[in-house]
């Protein structure tokens, strides 16, 4: 028991860390860092690329952009999830490990600054 409440409170405690982080990001920084991601993905409502569009992304229900094809995993992903600033943290780490076999094949931003400016970015988009 006490090792449970000792990994819940490690768990909140990144929580609330992280959930700083992405609070106190900063959209000029992330728009050079969403450089990375323009290859794939307009900005722009209703305009699709390899990816679908990320206009309006953050409080989207997960993989239901219509005229988009989702993969599979993507859309068993989704099941009622929403794109929070939290679930876009976790998936922007590592997406393949988030959802396997999604057909997204950037690996990720690595630092959690580069994550929090991209989220901030979206955000300012919407």
């Amino acid at each position: 028991m006490l090792k449970s409440a000792a990994s819940l409170a490690v768990i909140v405690a990144m929580a609330v860390v992280t959930g700083a982080a992405r609070a106190d990001g900063d959209a000029a920084l992330g728009e050079k860092a969403f450089r990375k991601c323009k290859a794939c993905h307009k900005l722009e409502q209703g305009k699709k690329g390899i990816g679908p569009s990320l206009y309006g992304v953050v409080g989207r229900p997960v993989a239901t952009l219509e005229g988009y094809k989702y993969s599979k995993a993507m859309i068993a992903f989704g099941d009622g999830k929403i794109w929070t600033e939290e679930l876009l943290d976790t998936y922007l780490t590592k997406p393949k490990a988030l959802v396997p076999r999604t057909k997204m094949t950037f690996p990720g931003f690595k630092k959690e600054a580069d994550r929090a400016n991209v989220i901030a970015y979206l955000n300012s988009v919407q």
